[in-house]
């Protein structure tokens, strides 16, 4: 394990703009970088690279963290690849934590069985590989199809032929644990084991980085299942994985979005047409995380699915993990064939032409949720406009707020009769118990994208995030406004003041080195205030680490915590901003702190009617310190 010292260290040596310069041309913009994101398509930069405080930020995708961080999100590494990476980029060595011999054999062993297992795999690749070209059926298959040989080389296709022990030819001990842990055998009841695929057309899947992490086999005859995919590994889970992802970054780049369908037979045929930009889900329903994966491809997302009631029900399924991820500048479409078609049989049948005609007409995301809660529901009757809004309900306080679930929730009022603060104080209001029965449970709203490859807290349309809660956000006219779902950090909607805890958490976030100057007077100060916790937690925080910037602290906080969270969305509002004298400025907001907290003890001694002699000597006694601090 690397000490957290270590990490800090290395954030203080290390130059972001040096490590994301490596990837992203960036330029000058006033006290900051600019360049086009990595994480996701667009054409005016949007992305952020500040020197001063060592992070970087996309304003388009939310894309944000420490170089670190970066060198994870954008070369698929893992931690402590990265920071290996970096250390020996600034000459540090990478020290290990003491850990006793049964851990260091544990992490020896698990090291070892990854990368077994990566070995095997490839090993059956090259057999699969040369297996297609001696399978004249698979071969006359796969030319049915109208794939060239040009198109099956790419996608590194293969066969699993009938045998039901073909590998044992490939690897002598057939009995090898690890063909087991890798997913290419079963093992029956009786203890004996046959291949996993046979009679199968094999698609190699790799994740991000291009490494090869699994298969999906599809029967070239009637059988079920049609498709088989390697089952969960320590190398793949088909929840996080998208088919033909890592082939397709150049055709999404160049087509300008990424489609997203059902099966890799209709990847691999898309491509053979020139459409290069296709990704499939692996036999599950689309994820949070895929929505994910797919942001930062592109900003225009279309899902294809089959027009009958199956290919609805998936796209409905797709449509609610897409609701916590929308926003302004991403575009999300829905395309439905006819009933008989594919994108494979369509693009056959009529040609690339007809097809990316098809693409340019797909369904806005808000037109499909519309339509389909409409469909559902009589609204020319008070009860099917009652039951419309109480399914979607849960499914519009899932999105992030912002101009698009404005508009969204505006249109749904016109069609339940309802004005759009009607709808809004409905949507505020906390459901009743067991409101939403067996049938539609209430589906969580989760954060805005970020690099952070991790899930983030749910909080409810009635109740914003605790350290939202905290700062006491409010309106221009200084009341507090309430907090629907999510906060958003993209523009619009009242200017929020910002509080106590918010300035002094900005001056700490944008200088840290103010910890170190705190005196015990200052620390019981903060200590004594409760709406203050999360500055509390960052003074620790800072404390213990050591950071030296704001990239150093978002890397030290603990993931998923509310401090992490106040992090990163405060860290934005410091782009830009130097103060002249960050030390007076924090003298100045606790005096004013302190200031506040002993013209509330005179309140309350005044309000309980000074009624004794030792409540009107301390009421003496706050008065003229109060004098000194207004002084």
């Amino acid at each position: 394990m690397i000490p957290d010292s270590f990490i800090q260290e290395l954030l203080a040596r290390v130059d972001i703009v040096d490590v994301v310069g490596r990837y992203v041309q960036l330029r000058k913009g006033g006290a900051n970088l600019l360049g086009l994101c990595p994480f996701h398509t667009e054409k005016s930069p949007s992305f952020t690279v500040s020197p001063t405080k060592q992070f970087y930020h996309c304003f388009g995708c939310g894309a944000h963290g420490s170089a670190i961080r970066f060198l994870t999100e954008h070369t698929g590494a893992s931690f402590p690849e990265a920071v290996r990476s970096l250390a020996a980029s600034v000459g540090m060595t990478v020290p290990e934590e003491p850990r006793s011999p049964r851990q260091r054999a544990a992490e020896r062993q698990k090291r070892e069985e990854g990368s077994r297992q990566q070995q095997i795999l490839q090993q059956a690749q090259a057999h699969y590989r040369g297996a297609l070209k001696r399978a004249p059926d698979a071969v006359a298959y796969l030319k049915r199809r109208g794939l060239s040989g040009e198109v099956a080389a790419h996608f590194g296709l293969g066969w699993a032929g009938a045998d039901r022990r073909g590998l044992a030819s490939v690897f002598s001990h057939y009995e090898d644990p690890a063909l087991l842990e890798s997913g290419l055998v079963i093992e029956a009841d009786d203890g004996g084991r046959h291949d996993r695929f046979r009679s199968r057309v094999m698609f190699p899947i790799h994740n991000a980085r291009g490494q090869l992490i699994g298969f999906g086999g599809r029967l070239i005859e009637a059988g079920e299942p049609k498709y088989l995919n390697s089952p969960e590994t320590p190398l793949f889970s088909k929840g996080h994985e998208l088919y033909g992802l890592h082939e397709a970054r150049a055709g999404i780049h160049a087509e300008g979005c990424v489609l997203v369908v059902e099966g890799y037979m209709d990847v691999v045929a898309l491509a053979q047409f020139g459409l290069n930009n296709a990704v499939a889900t692996l036999g599950t329903s689309t994820t949070e995380t895929h929505i994910q994966k797919l942001r930062r491809a592109s900003d225009r997302i279309v899902f294809s699915f089959d027009g009958d009631g199956a290919g609805r029900k998936a796209a409905w399924r797709a449509l609610q993990a897409c609701l916590p991820w929308v926003a302004e500048d991403v575009s999300m479409r829905f395309l439905f064939l006819p009933a008989d078609h594919d994108p494979d049989s369509y693009i056959r049948a009529y040609g690339v032409q007809a097809l990316r005609a098809c693409l340019d007409e797909a369904i806005p995301l808000s037109r499909f949720l519309l339509d389909e809660l409409a469909s559902r529901h009589d609204l020319q009757e008070a009860e099917g406009r009652a039951a419309c809004v109480h399914e979607a309900r849960p499914l519009l306080t899932q999105m992030p707020e912002g101009g698009f679930r404005v508009q969204v929730e505006r249109e749904f009022a016109q069609r339940v009769r309802l004005t759009p603060d009607e709808l809004t104080q409905m949507l505020a209001q906390e459901p009743p118990r067991g409101a939403y029965g067996s049938a539609t449970p209430p589906v969580k709203a989760a954060r805005a994208p970020s690099p952070v490859p991790d899930d983030r807290a749910a909080f409810s349309a009635s109740e914003p995030p605790p350290w939202v809660q905290e700062f006491g956000m409010a309106s221009a006219e200084g009341a507090t406004a309430p907090a629907r779902g999510r906060s958003s950090r993209r523009g619009g909607g009242a200017r929020l003041v910002t509080p106590m805890a918010r300035r002094l958490l900005r001056l700490l976030l944008a200088h840290p080195e103010l910890v170190a100057q705190l005196g015990d007077q200052q620390l019981e100060l903060l200590a004594h205030q409760p709406h203050l916790r999360l500055v509390r937690d960052l003074v620790g925080l800072a404390s213990t680490c050591g950071a030296t910037h704001a990239g150093a602290l978002l890397e030290a906080a603990e993931p998923d915590s509310d401090l992490a969270h106040a992090i990163q969305d405060l860290s934005t509002e410091l782009l830009g901003q130097d103060l002249p004298d960050p030390q007076a400025e924090w003298d100045g907001a606790l005096c004013a702190l302190e200031r506040q907290a002993v013209q509330d003890q005179c309140d309350q001694l005044v309000q309980a009617g000074l009624a004794n002699a030792d409540d009107r000597l301390r009421y003496q006694e706050l008065l003229k310190r109060l004098a000194r601090l207004k002084a």
